[in-house]
């Protein structure tokens, strides 16, 4: 039990400064944007996928719950948001470290994931903006704070530290009753869900990749690196472990269908290109 608590605290805590920090820009944002600054914004978004997965590959699990907060309040797009989530992989790249994985295998895997990011990100932009003639609500950072029942009248900083501090509460909360779980369950027990049949795998890892907790990635490197696991398994696995950023989304994003339809989208995503790589017979 202590081990728990102090695994999630640790966990949890790391989460802080990319909370905090994007909590400060919102508020900038909600209280000095004028219309020069929401023009650039638009710009930006048009290269949001690309600088969405550029961002997401860096190895650290805070980039997703940041980015979950800034599409709540809808100052990036669904398009980049998926590519943020595809990108990251919370500890894959510590435990590839660890288990000193040649440098040129672990290039290759971080590389892939950041294509394959750009590319879906993209792809979702085309099929929502062009395709489904759909378009992402127009930027509306206080509904964060309505969301949040709390009052911003204290200043930036002030409102900063409160949204940081709410937030930080309920991962912590949840993610000590994941860990309860997967510590009654075991993670040989999640090993045991993965099974090399075509799809079946490649579903199952999704499926595991999907639990907002650093375990699942610990699991999924872990049998890729001890040779359990194929590349296509692992890749949808990761693809699809997009950490405590579906907490945050969950959270404060006020819309609760289209959180269930980004999450069914993140994981057709994370199957799909699984498949395609074990089709292809891709090895790192």
């Amino acid at each position: 039990m202590l081990d728990i608590i102090l695994d999630t605290l640790l966990d949890s805590v790391k989460l802080l400064p990319f909370l905090f920090l994007t909590y400060l820009c919102m508020e900038l944002l909600e209280h000095k944007a004028g219309g020069r600054l929401l023009k650039k914004i638009s710009v930006v978004d048009q290269a949001g996928p690309f600088l969405g997965a550029v961002f997401g590959v860096v190895p650290q699990c805070g980039f997703s719950a940041a980015a979950s907060s800034l599409f709540a309040g809808r100052v990036i797009t669904v398009g980049t948001l998926i590519a943020i989530y595809l990108s990251t992989s919370d500890e894959m790249l510590p435990i590839l470290l660890s288990e000193s994985v040649p440098l040129v295998t672990i290039v290759k895997i971080l590389g892939t994931k950041l294509l394959i990011a750009m590319i879906s990100g993209f792809l979702v932009e085309l099929c929502l903006h062009r395709l489904l003639h759909r378009s992402d609500d127009e930027m509306d950072i206080h509904t964060v704070c309505e969301e949040e029942h709390c009052h911003c009248e204290d200043g930036v900083l002030v409102s900063a530290c409160k949204h940081t501090l709410r937030i930080f509460i309920y991962i912590l909360l949840i993610s000590f009753v994941l860990n309860l779980l997967i510590g009654w369950v075991g993670e040989s027990t999640l090993a045991g869900m993965f099974s090399n049949v075509p799809l079946l795998g490649q579903m199952a890892a999704a499926l595991v990749g999907l639990i907002p907790n650093c375990a699942a990635s610990v699991v999924i490197t872990s049998l890729y690196v001890d040779g359990i696991i194929g590349a296509g398994m692992m890749m949808a696995g990761l693809l699809a472990n997009a950490g405590v950023g579906l907490l945050v989304l969950f959270r404060l994003n006020r819309n609760s269908r289209q959180n269930l339809e980004i999450v069914c989208l993140l994981y057709v995503l994370a199957v799909l290109w699984g498949l395609l790589i074990s089709g292809l017979g891709i090895h790192f």
